[in-house]
């Protein structure tokens, strides 16, 4: 499974979505969009937002902290 994190430096939600694949041991890519443009573009177009965190699980777009949405996506049984 393939996951990518797109979020700022200063982003408090994009926190919390690495902590909770962190708690949960996903493996993830990060990736700071506030530090590259053609990044940032690229996450633009996969997800059609401009806000972060967009997380990005084998092709499936989750925008924001959607708890639900992840645990479903990364088909976790007991998430932390």
């Amino acid at each position: 499974m393939k996951v990518t994190v797109y979020s700022t430096h200063s982003c408090p939600w994009c926190v919390r979505v690495k902590d909770f694949l962190n708690e949960n041991k996903v493996q993830f890519t990060e990736v700071y969009v506030d530090d590259d443009r053609a990044k940032a573009t690229h996450m633009i177009e996969i997800s059609g937002q401009t806000g972060v965190p967009v997380t990005d699980i084998d092709g499936q777009i989750v925008v924001g902290f959607d708890k639900a949405n992840l645990v479903k996506l990364l088909k976790l049984k007991k998430p932390a």
